[in-house]
């Protein structure tokens, strides 16, 4: 059979114009499945589904990949993540072992436009009380009931909005004009996933989706989706590292060093190492109800309105410990990495020492809404005029059953240590103690439940809520040889973060209050047991904690309320208006006897960026104990302005050529430009509580935001060549490369803020070390700040340096009695700040191969592709501490093989996907998510035209997931992940 690339004027002049709303593609390949030259499949299934995307790639101008559904509410995946992940150039972030958020051709979900049926979407989102805010889209958010396709955009066209340097990633939903008549699929799943603990082992998925179609004059349908999914995760984390330049044993505090670092090379010790446990509730309900009205064959108008929402609940119990940074022994690994990193250290404790657990209640909710109207209005048989207008919202904001806002937690203690291991030669790091609980416990010598202490009541309160207003109106005349469009686009998106923090302290974090925690709200469990995956090594006694139960004994017992904190220490508004206007035009013709289509365009937008920050700042830094701190605001806000104004002309060319009748070429030209994430764009800036003093090695750091960063600008160039085999059967190869201009990198600067003081490093810190040298004892963080409080306490020590005792239980009772505040006399802190700048220019590039095949009437077929991308923006590991470097992240080569069988009765698919290394963030402590791969299984029985039923897995494997540093072994998360299983039902009216 013959690919046919010969065009009808309808053909041809639809072709040439796609993009003059993204939804076209699809009508596209719909009309050219009827047309007299192509083969008719009036089939559903995998092979029709993915000659859908085959058609949309051929006869899109530009590289254009997609996804469609394989039947009316049956996507190939229950994740849309999931499924972008089998386009060749897309990768996938993965929450909870849950595809979230995508990567195209090397950049992160922020560089990515995201749009719902050809309009702008809101991103963002808050997690787990993090108030960092970004663009990216959560896909997560969204079942795929409801999606009839996905398109992805990998080069731009003028009348695509901006924001996607990546890709633009359009969203097509059902429509009831899309059906003849009345229609309707419902369908039913149990779940289960294999990492659950806490919630039920078989959770329900529901969905259902009714179209009704009255002689294409009016339409209405509705979608509706509910999913409930329950899940478990074992993570660990050292959770910060404590980075140096070597120059001796006594510079870290260590009496004995095995296989020290050479003098100058970056060394790595950790500062914490943590087990955790994770239980996850989360609850995902969509629904969608769209109306169409055609009173007349030359107008149609459509009304939509889509709503998603995503509840998450999170039971996170944990057993910690911290270095007190006074070694016995340190080994570390110097390896072929140019960072040395600490693999084994061995700490005698004086006194005894608080191992903590943070157990905490996380309870968010994620809201999108969208309502959109789109007039489209035919003048004439050639010209055809368009209106489309939307009002979305994205709004990730705390559970509002519960008064202590997005998360809360209740630290509370062992304080009986006396000695600890460390170690991270294995391939679970792990730590092991050794108890004295005679005075802090309750004298059985063995770490259990009777000796919990509590210690703080913490909770935090996060929103964002973006809002995106879009008015478009767009303009399409066809003549003989092509078609000219034109458009103009307003958009206004308002993004409000509101931050806040609610400290309160119970039995405080030296444990003022031993064993005061009622022994019925915790219970102990084997924590190394949670990590099965993994050698069995390490402290096995941990307990959870019953943490509302924790918050109304707190609040009873010290007085306290646990409502959270209104006086918000950060408000943020970020508004951004643009105005656009595009002219594109497109022809068709002949070239030496091969037939070609070109289609060129110009955008121009205008931006205006307004920030303002009402913020209360830090008003000072209070030294708790050794390596405590507490940093209070002030009562007064302060408002902060700031932004920017830019424009940009942004040209391109899309050219393709059928070079056979089954090798088609392309080549591509494009300017993309992509905003900087809100966390950036805001006016304010953040100060850190210092991780240790600073005359024992301590470091204070500081962030800023930039609200006068412009966009990147990214000159995009694309080659590629197609060759189609047959009606579902294609081969493909492309190079792409973006020379990216204003990426935006992090800045160190050494830096003093708010006039803050450091209580660490002025006359009584140096004092107190003066006493300490003169009287032959350590300089550590617990034996400075008791000579401090000694010091500062005349009144009470009165005979001043000569009533400190060096001695773990006088250190703890000192901690417990005082604080030690700054004064006028203490030096400012110098604060090492972190600001995004654009500053940096990179060239990214690389080759995407791909290809599908199904063998002939046997039912098999196979589907794959493989990306590889490159470029000068890594980081480098070997550069001096302090270096201002530039890397963009998620830079990684990623492969899909899918196998695939098909007949009258069954349809079957394992999928495997991998993805390579990637640098997940860069500063100080870059990070690295290692390779990583997962294997995933579809069947489905047709048990009649209307019932079909199914079974899905995923990551059959059981996959889990490792992060590092600048070297392998200096380990900064593990992840312990589990299969997941579905068995459901389908039934079709």
């Amino acid at each position: 059979m013959n690919i046919i690339f010969k065009k009808t004027r309808l053909a041809a002049g639809v072709s040439l114009v796609f993009g003059t709303t993204a939804i076209v593609p699809i009508a596209v390949a719909q009309e050219l499945n009827a047309s007299d030259d192509t083969e008719i499949i009036q089939v559903s299934g995998i092979r029709s589904s993915m000659q859908e995307s085959m058609l949309i790639k051929r006869d899109s101008q530009g590289v254009v990949d997609a996804i469609s559904a394989e039947d009316m509410g049956k996507f190939p995946d229950t994740n849309l993540a999931e499924s972008l992940q089998r386009i060749s150039g897309v990768s996938i972030n993965r929450s909870n072992g849950e595809g979230s958020q995508v990567t195209v051709r090397g950049f992160g979900s922020g560089n990515n436009m995201v749009t719902l049926n050809g309009r702008n979407i809101p991103g963002g989102g808050t997690s787990g009380g993090s108030n960092n805010a970004g663009r990216g889209f959560e896909f997560s958010n969204l079942a795929s009931e409801s999606v009839k396709a996905v398109e992805v955009y990998k080069t731009s066209k003028a009348e695509i909005a901006t924001g996607g340097i990546g890709a633009t990633i359009n969203i097509i939903t059902a429509k009831p004009f899309d059906n003849e008549g009345f229609v309707s699929s419902f369908g039913a799943k149990l779940a289960h996933d294999t990492t659950n603990r806490a919630g039920d082992d078989v959770t329900p998925e529901l969905s259902g989706i009714v179209s009704y179609n009255h002689d294409s004059v009016f339409g209405v349908s509705a979608t509706y989706s509910h999913q409930q999914r329950d899940s478990g995760a074992a993570h660990f984390e050292p959770q910060t590292w404590r980075y140096g330049e070597w120059v001796s044993a006594a510079d870290i505090g260590a009496t004995n060093v095995i296989n020290p670092p050479a003098v100058g090379q970056i060394f790595a010790m950790p500062n914490q190492i943590k087990r955790e446990i994770n239980d996850t509730q989360r609850t995902r309900n969509n629904a969608q109800l769209t109306m169409q009205y055609s009173p007349v064959e030359s107008l149609t108008a459509t009304l939509d309105y889509s709503w998603a929402r995503n509840d998450i609940e999170i039971d996170r119990y944990s057993i910690n410990a911290w270095s007190t940074r006074r070694y016995d022994e340190v080994t570390f690994d110097t390896g072929d990495y140019s960072t040395a990193t600490g693999v084994h250290m061995v700490e005698t404790l004086s006194g005894t020492k608080d191992f903590n657990n943070d157990s905490m209640l996380v309870e968010t909710e994620n809201e999108l809404k969208s309502l959109g109207l789109n007039i489209e209005y035919q003048v004439n048989d050639d010209f055809t005029v368009t209106f489309d207008a939307h009002d979305s919202s994205m709004e990730s904001r705390p559970d509002s059953d519960n008064k202590w806002g997005s998360n809360i937690r209740v630290p509370t203690a062992i304080a009986i240590g006396t000695s600890q291991t460390w170690d991270f030669t294995g391939d679970l790091p792990y730590f092991s103690m050794t108890v004295d609980d005679s005075v802090k416990g309750n004298g059985n010598g063995v770490a259990d439940v009777g000796d919990i202490s509590s210690q703080m009541m913490i909770g935090q309160y996060t929103y964002q809520n973006t809002d995106t207003k879009q008015y478009k109106i767009e303009g399409n005349y066809e003549f003989d040889d092509g078609s000219f469009s034109f458009g103009v686009d307003s958009r206004e998106v308002g993004t409000r973060i509101l931050y806040s923090r609610n400290v309160q302290r119970l039995g405080t974090w030296g444990v003022r209050n031993p064993m005061d925690v009622p022994s019925n709200l915790v219970s102990e469990f084997d924590i190394v047991a949670e990590f099965d995956d993994y050698t069995q090594a390490g402290e096995h006694f941990a307990w959870k904690s019953d943490v509302q139960g924790l918050i109304d004994w707190a609040e009873g017992e010290y007085d306290l309320d646990a409502t959270f904190n209104d006086a918000y220490q950060r408000d943020d508004f970020i508004v951004e208006d643009t105005l656009a206007a595009y002219i594109q035009m497109s022809t068709f013709g002949e070239l030496g006897g091969k037939e070609f289509n070109v289609l060129a365009g110009l955008r121009y937008e205008e931006t205006d960026v307004l920030a303002t920050a009402y913020a209360r700042p830090t008003e000072m830094i209070i030294w708790e104990g050794n390596n405590d701190f507490r940093n209070p605001s002030v009562a007064e806000i302060t408002a902060v302005n700031g932004g920017t104004k830019y424009d940009h002309f942004l040209p391109s060319l899309d050219f393709d050529i059928a070079l056979s009748e089954q090798l088609k070429g392309r080549a591509s030209f494009s300017q993309t430009i992509a905003r900087a994430g809100y966390s950036s764009l805001r006016a304010t800036k953040s100060v850190s509580r210092p991780d240790a003093p600073t005359l024992t090695g301590g470091q204070s750091r500081a962030s800023t935001s930039n609200p006068g960063l412009v966009p990147l600008l990214s000159n995009n160039i694309d080659f590629s060549l197609e060759y189609y085999i047959d009606d579902v059967s294609y081969i493909s190869v492309g190079f792409f490369e973006k020379r990216v201009k204003n990426f935006i990198g992090t800045g160190q600067e050494d830096e003093t803020h708010f006039g803050l003081r450091d209580v660490t490093n002025g006359p009584r810190a140096l004092a107190a070390q003066a006493a300490l040298q003169a009287g032959g004892f350590e300089v550590t963080e617990d034996s400075l700040f008791a000579m401090t409080a000694v010091l500062d306490n005349p009144d009470v020590f009165t005979n001043g340096a000569a009533d400190y005792l060096d001695d773990g239980n006088f250190w703890t009772e000192v901690e417990n009695a005082y604080d030690i505040f700054p004064n006028d006399e203490d030096p400012l802190i110098v604060f090492e700040t972190s600001a995004p700048r654009n500053n940096k220019e990179a060239k990214i590039y690389g080759f995407e191969f791909a290809g599908q095949h199904f063998f002939g009437d046997s039912g098999f077929g196979v589907s794959t592709n493989y990306t590889l991308v490159r470029g000068d923006v890594n980081f480098d590991n070997e550069a001096p501490l302090g270096s201002n470097q530039f890397s963009l992240n998620g830079l990684s080569d990623t492969a899909n093989l899918v196998l695939m069988f098909e007949n009258d009765d069954i349809q079957a698919r394992i999928a495997y996907n991998w993805r390579d290394e990637f640098l997940s963030s860069g500063g100080l402590d870059p990070k690295y998510i290692e390779a990583y791969s997962q294997v995933d299984v579809n069947f489905s029985y047709i048990v009649s035209e209307e019932l079909t039923v199914s079974f899905n897995g995923l990551n059959l494997t059981e996959e889990n997931a490792r992060q590092h540093g600048r070297s392998p072994t200096q380990v900064f998360s593990i992840d312990q992940l589990g299969a997941r299983y579905q068995i459901g039902a389908r039934y079709k009216f």
